[in-house]
C-alpha cells in the first residue's frame, strides 16, 4: 500500500466525526437558526414584492412574518376546534374502548389461555409503573412546552434577522469570493434561492391538495372528524414516507376506538392508497419539481440519520436541508457528483405517467389533424 493512501479516508472520516460531534453538541442553538433559515426563503420574495411597491423594508419583514403566524393560528385554530369536537365524545369513546379492551382479554383467555385473574394482576403491575411513567411524563411535557415557546420566539427573532439584514450577509459571501467569481457567486446564490423558494413553496402547496384529498376520502369513508385527521395526515407529510402513514394508522385506531366499522376502516385504507398513487405521479411531479429531488435512499438515510442528532425536529428538517444542499451542489462544479449522488437521476422524455399521458394527447391530435 502506498504511503498516504488512507490518508484521505481518515481525514474524511475525522470530519464525519467533527461535525456529527458539533451538531450534537450545538442543537439547542442550531435547530432554531435552521428553521428560520427555511422559513426565511419562503417568507423572502413576499417581503421583496412589498419593497417594490415602496413599503420600507422592516415594516415589509414584519408583515410577512406576520402572514406566517397567521397560517400557523388557522391551522392550530381548526386542529384545537376538531379537538374539542372529539372531546365531546369522551364518554363515548370510553365506553368503545372499555368493550374493545373486554373483547381482547376474552381472545387472551380462550386463545392464549391466559385467565382473567392473570390478566387482572399483569393490568395491576402495568397501572403501578404506568403512574410514574405519566408523572415523569408530565413533568417532562411542560419542560418541552417551555422549551417550544423559547424556541418559537427565537425563530421569529431570526428570521426577522436575516431578512432585514440579508444585504450584509450578502456582501460578507462576497468578500470571500475572489473578484473574478463574484457575479458567478451572485448568480448561484440568486438562483438557489429561487429553486430553494420554489422547492418549500410547492411543498406547502403538495400539503394543503393533501389536506383537500384526505378531507375528502375520509368524509365519504364516514370518518367522524374527518377534516381533524385529514390536516393531521397533511402536516405530518413533512417528515417523508413515516409521517404520511403514521397519520393514516392514528386515523385507524381512533375510527376504532369511536366504533367505527369495518368499512370505515377498509374506507381509510383505500383513501390512503389513492392519495399516495396521486401524490407520488401527479403532485410530486408537477407541485414540487423534479429538480430538488432527493433520492429515495438519501431520503431514508437522512430521516435516520436527521432523527439520531436531533431527534423529531432532525426528521422535519432532514429533507429540506438536502434539498437545500443538492441545490449548492448542483451549482459549484467541485461539488456536483454529490449533487447527483443524493439526487434522483433525470428520467428520459415521456418515460414518466405525466409525459406518457401528454403523449397519448398529442398522439389523438396528430392522427385527427392527418
Amino acid at each position: 500500500m502506498k504511503e498516504g493512501a488512507l490518508a484521505k479516508p481518515i481525514q474524511l472520516l475525522l470530519f464525519i466525526t467533527l461535525a456529527y460531534l458539533f451538531l450534537v453538541t450545538a442543537k439547542p442553538f442550531l435547530v432554531p437558526v435552521v428553521f428560520a433559515a427555511i422559513f426565511a426563503m419562503v417568507l423572502l420574495p413576499i417581503s421583496m414584492k412589498l419593497e417594490e411597491k415602496g413599503m420600507g423594508r422592516g415594516f415589509a419583514t414584519l408583515l410577512s412574518i406576520l402572514v406566517l403566524v397567521i397560517v400557523v393560528c388557522i391551522i392550530g385554530g381548526l386542529l384545537a376546534w376538531q379537538v374539542s369536537e372529539i372531546s365531546k365524545q369522551s364518554d363515548q369513546l370510553e365506553k368503545n374502548i372499555a368493550e374493545k379492551f373486554n373483547e381482547l382479554r376474552q381472545f387472551a383467555n380462550k386463545t392464549l389461555g391466559i385467565s382473567q385473574q392473570k390478566q387482572e394482576e399483569i393490568i395491576e403491575e402495568q397501572k403501578a409503573s404506568s403512574n410514574t411513567m405519566i408523572n415523569s411524563l408530565i413533568k417532562g411535557s411542560l419542560l418541552s412546552i417551555g422549551s417550544a415557546l423559547t424556541n418559537v420566539i427565537l425563530i421569529l427573532v431570526y428570521i426577522f434577522m436575516f431578512m432585514y439584514f440579508r444585504s450584509h450577509l450578502k456582501k460578507f459571501v462576497m468578500i470571500r469570493v475572489d473578484a473574478g467569481k463574484q457575479a458567478k457567486a451572485k448568480e448561484m446564490m440568486q438562483s438557489g434561492r429561487k429553486v430553494a423558494h420554489k422547492y418549500l413553496t410547492g411543498l406547502a402547496m403538495m400539503i394543503a391538495a393533501l389536506w383537500v384529498m384526505y378531507g375528502i376520502g375520509f368524509t365519504i369513508a364516514g370518518v367522524k372528524n374527518s377534516y381533524f385527521f385529514a390536516i393531521i395526515c397533511g402536516l405530518l407529510e413533512i417528515v417523508p414516507f413515516v409521517g404520511n402513514l403514521a397519520g393514516v394508522v392514528l386515523t385507524l385506531v381512533v375510527t376504532l376506538a369511536q366504533g367505527g366499522d369495518n368499512s370505515v376502516l377498509i374506507g381509510i385504507v383505500i383513501t390512503y392508497s389513492i392519495v399516495q398513487f396521486f401524490q407520488t405521479y401527479f403532485l410530486e411531479p408537477l407541485v414540487v419539481g423534479r429538480e430538488v429531488n432527493v433520492h429515495p435512499l438519501f431520503t431514508i438515510l437522512g430521516l435516520v440519520a436527521g432523527e439520531f442528532i436531533w431527534g423529531i425536529p432532525g426528521m422535519i428538517l432532514a429533507i429540506p436541508v438536502m434539498g437545500i444542499a443538492k441545490i449548492i451542489f448542483d451549482r459549484v462544479a467541485p461539488l456536483q457528483p454529490y449533487g447527483f449522488l443524493i439526487g434522483e437521476e433525470k428520467k428520459e422524455e415521456g418515460s414518466g405517467i405525466i409525459q406518457k399521458i401528454k403523449g397519448m394527447f398529442s398522439n389523438k391530435k396528430k392522427k385527427g389533424s392527418t
